[in-house]
């Protein structure tokens, strides 16, 4: 049997306090901030808080956590290098992929009969979720050490994500702004929104004009997904026309 799997089934059998801390390397004090974390909008329980307010208070300490890293590591480096990097690192894509090397799926509790949320960003964004819960529990400075133990040192690789490209929103606004053109993220108000699948939907305008439009878990992939496609078909196609 794979290893991890034999210890998932071996921890089947051990408390929620020692899950956490097989994932996290930390014994848990408040239990009430780790199980809302970890719960996802589309499993509903009165008794426990889904985890969106930890995940908007954890993107911001994460931010700031690798901003720290950054500002140590590369002393010589100007604004914009250190806030492409932090881009690169704290990315749906690149939080939702450390969070499953971690293990964080196997304890997050969500509906997992439904691939649409099963094939989002939600792992990524119950990683944010749990950097908030370990702030609330322990503290910025223990924070800092478990995200750096945990996650950055072992599974962050700073020379790959040097050579990696900045994330798509930021290639379309930057591509706009030289352009003299304005890019608007609007909420879809035409479609009904799932409260339970949590899906939002966006609109992505280039001058007025509707170009693309994008769905996801929240706000972020939405746009994400919107501005993968007008790049495609606006700055990749005008690209090819010249």
């Amino acid at each position: 049997m794979n290893p991890i799997k034999y210890l998932f089934k071996r921890l089947k059998q051990k408390t929620f306090k020692d899950e956490v801390y097989f994932v996290l390397g930390i014994k848990i004090s408040k239990i009430q901030l780790y199980q809302s974390a970890l719960q996802h909008k589309s499993v509903f329980d009165p008794s426990v808080p889904n985890n969106e307010r930890l995940e908007y208070l954890g993107d911001a300490i994460l931010g700031a956590i690798v901003a720290e890293y950054l500002f140590k590591k590369y002393p010589t480096k100007d604004e914009g290098f250190l806030t492409e990097m932090r881009t690169k690192m704290v990315n749906r894509n690149h939080l939702n992929s450390l969070a499953l090397q971690i293990g964080i799926d196997k304890l997050l509790k969500f509906n997992r009969s439904d691939f649409s949320i099963r094939n989002s960003q939600i792992f990524g964004n119950t990683l944010e979720a749990l950097v908030g819960a370990i702030f609330l529990d322990k503290g910025y400075k223990r924070t800092y050490y478990v995200i750096m133990r945990k996650m950055i040192i072992p599974f962050v690789s700073i020379d790959d994500l040097e050579a990696t490209q900045i994330n798509i929103k930021n290639k379309l606004i930057s591509w706009a702004n030289r352009e003299g053109k304005a890019v608007a993220f609007e909420d879809d108000l035409t479609l009904k929104k799932n409260i339970y699948a949590k899906q939002f939907n966006i609109n992505l305008f280039i001058d007025g004009k509707l170009v693309a439009k994008g769905g996801g878990q929240n706000k972020k992939e939405a746009c994400e997904e919107a501005a993968q496609i007008a790049y495609e078909e606006v700055v990749v196609q005008a690209s090819n026309e010249q």
